[in-house]
Order: C-alpha cells, then sequence, then structure tokens
C-alpha cells in the first residue's frame, strides 16, 4: 500500500462554535449528554475480564460490546491471528495480533446491529486456518463510545505523551470545538509530511502517534491518528477514516460536534457555513481558497473503513 502525499494548502481561519461538547468516564461510559469541562482528560480503557470464546491460541472477551468493542488476548509467542468483524453495514474489518499476553481491542463501527466475528490463525506465510466464528448482537450503550475508546489505529493511553499534549493545549479551552481548534493548529504546525516514508509505507502499517510527535513528521494516517487519539483523549468522538481522495490512498477525521452532529473530514466554521477541515491537507501549503474549494466537495473523499 502506497501513501501518497496529496498537494495541498494551508488554513488559517479560526474555528468557530459553541454549545459543542464531550463525555466520558475512566472505565466505562454512555456520554448521550456531552459537555465540555476545561481542561478534562478522560482515556476510556478497554478491558479484558472473562473468555467467552477460548482455545490453545486466543481468548476472547465479549461481554463489552454494548461499549463498542470487544478484547482478545493472544497466548503464543512467534503466532499470528487474523480477525475479521463483519457488522451491519456489510463491510468486512481485518485485524492482525501478533504480540502475546497483551490485551488487544477491536472497535464495533458500524453501530448496533448483528456482527460476525471470525479468527484464522496463520499456518505459514500467508495462510490462515479457521479458529473460531461467533455471531453477537450488539445494542451500544451510546453511538460514540466506538470512537473515544483506544483501538490499534488510534491507540493511546492516559500515560500517552499526546494525551498530556491535548490536556496542554485544551487547558484554556471553553468548548470542544475550541479545542479541537488547538489540537488541530498544533498538528498542523508541528507535524511535517514525510515524503519517503509516504513511499516506503509496507502494508498493514499502525500509527504509533507518540513517535509522530517525537519526530515531528509523519505520513496523512499518522495525521489522523494523532488528531484523533487527542480529541479521544478529551472525550470528543472522532472517526478515523480510511478511503481515498479521488485516486489517492487518504486518512482523515471525523468530529462530533453537539449542535451540528457528526462533521465530515473535521470542521472549519467561517460564521455562517461549515468547511471540510483535513488536517494532512491544512499542513503544507499557502493557497487557502483553492483548499477550502477542495474540501468543500464531499466527491472527492471516498470512505473504505471507519476506525
Amino acid at each position: 500500500m502506497k501513501w501518497k502525499r496529496l498537494v495541498a494548502v494551508l488554513l488559517s481561519c479560526c474555528l468557530l462554535c459553541s454549545g459543542c461538547g464531550q463525555g466520558g468516564s475512566s472505565q466505562e461510559a454512555s456520554p448521550d449528554t456531552l459537555s465540555y469541562e476545561e481542561g478534562r482528560v478522560t482515556v476510556l480503557e478497554p478491558v479484558f475480564e472473562t473468555a467467552d470464546v477460548s482455545n490453545n491460541l486466543l481468548d476472547v472477551d465479549l461481554s463489552h460490546v454494548d461499549q463498542g468493542y470487544f478484547t482478545c488476548l493472544l497466548k503464543e509467542d512467534g503466532a499470528k491471528v487474523n480477525i475479521q468483524i463483519t457488522g451491519p453495514d456489510g463491510v468486512t474489518y481485518k485485524y492482525f495480533i501478533e504480540t502475546a499476553d497483551e490485551v488487544t481491542a477491536f472497535p464495533l463501527t458500524a453501530g448496533d446491529g448483528s456482527y460476525v466475528i471470525m479468527g484464522y490463525e496463520n499456518i505459514g506465510g500467508d495462510q490462515y486456518t479457521a479458529s473460531f466464528s461467533r455471531i453477537k448482537e450488539v445494542t451500544l450503550d451510546s453511538e460514540f463510545l466506538p470512537f473515544l475508546y483506544p483501538n490499534q489505529y488510534v491507540n493511546f493511553t492516559e500515560d500517552s505523551d499526546a494525551v498530556a499534549l491535548a490536556a496542554e493545549l485544551s487547558e484554556g479551552a471553553g468548548t470542544d470545538l475550541e479545542a479541537l481548534n488547538a489540537i488541530y493548529d498544533y498538528v498542523i504546525s508541528h507535524i511535517v509530511y514525510d515524503d519517503e516514508k509516504a513511499a516506503t509505507v509496507e502494508n498493514g502499517y499502525l500509527p504509533d502517534i507518540d513517535e509522530t510527535l517525537a519526530t515531528g513528521k509523519g505520513i496523512c494516517f499518522d495525521y489522523a491518528s494523532l488528531t484523533a487519539a487527542m480529541l479521544r483523549a478529551l472525550s470528543i468522538p472522532a472517526r478515523l477514516e480510511i478511503g481515498y481522495v479521488n485516486d489517492v490512498k487518504h486518512a482523515w477525521v471525523d468530529v462530533y460536534i453537539e449542535s451540528r452532529g457528526w462533521v465530515e473530514n473535521a470542521v472549519q466554521f467561517s460564521g455562517d457555513e461549515w468547511s471540510l477541515l483535513d488536517p494532512t491537507l491544512a499542513s503544507s501549503n499557502s493557497d487557502e481558497d483553492a483548499v477550502r474549494e477542495y474540501m468543500n466537495d464531499s466527491d472527492n473523499y471516498t470512505v473504505l473503513y471507519v476506525r
């Protein structure tokens, strides 16, 4: 998979809005009513409690699907398992586990409905054999939960440097949109696009948000993962979306704004209208009008997966 650079321009207009919110708790949460608290950090932690599926290679805990995730625990060093999830939207998501004795969370991003969850054990090379299969009916405590918890693609803990930075950047924010603005401004001004990485990144790459912060560079996947992680740490629902901008592989972020609902590709508000905002597109050049016109055209974006 080749992640190519998009020719883009810098957006410098402020994000303006009120009545935007967040919610959450230290473990499980049902943020149906969102309210922003200045500088608040709430990292929801996926947990493994009971093995609903167990074999000699893998344990699977399906007891927290109402929170928008389930967890797996690989038992054997050197093993590799492919987890496939098909939700009510009909999209099949493929994940891989290769680290033993580490809880891995898998999001249920298609909302309420029936999920087919399947596991496959690697038996050599690209060959896999079926390990388990379950059908699980899911009713979420809140539609936001899959987009508040960490997962393999938006991976963070309360000890992540990015979480500490999110707290610092949002310290003076009075609304979640002000916090979003602060995070967005930081990302586009401190992270540069890594052309070499984009040309050489391998299939199956997963972002490391603290590495992105430390090196100050990354590809669109890194931009989006870092932005989404910092927003989720502030209990602001954020969807990392993977797909294409025209014919170029790309990743971007949607954010939930209480007064507007889900706004695609984050958001810019000029005072009387909303514009699409993409952290990667906004981090490179300086032709503001051109990038606004490009991002306002949702036909340029094709979503394949929501993480």
